[in-house]
């Protein structure tokens, strides 16, 4: 005679994927760091290198600001727009286009 019959298995975190979400919400918010704040040079440089990097057709790395973390991408730079806090990015991995604000740049260098 089969006993386990009609009986459902214990999964941890299955029976209560609140907790789970709830958890997980803990510790992306202890793993948040704040917006570094950049000089007026930085800035500058940030901006003359998306420049340079779209005028020549460069690969560039991108590491930019984004909820909480600090963003490290790989791909070509399609648009600025320096008035408008505005660039349109295309990733290497994906090749989406991503259309980002200049204010969230941290750091780009080209390839």
């Amino acid at each position: 005679m089969n006993h386990d019959r009609g009986m459902k298995k214990w999964k941890a975190f299955a029976s209560m994927p609140e907790q789970y979400i709830g958890l997980q919400e803990v510790i992306n918010k202890q793993l948040e760091v704040p917006q570094p704040l950049l000089t007026e040079e930085q800035m500058e440089q940030i901006n003359f290198t998306l420049i340079e990097a779209l005028h020549t057709n460069k690969q560039v790395y991108l590491t930019y600001y984004k909820n909480g973390q600090s963003i490290t991408d790989t791909g070509f730079i399609q648009f600025v727009d320096s008035l408008g806090d505005l660039f349109i990015f295309i990733d290497e991995v994906f090749e989406l286009e991503n259309k980002m604000k200049l204010s969230e740049l941290i750091d780009v260098r080209v390839v």
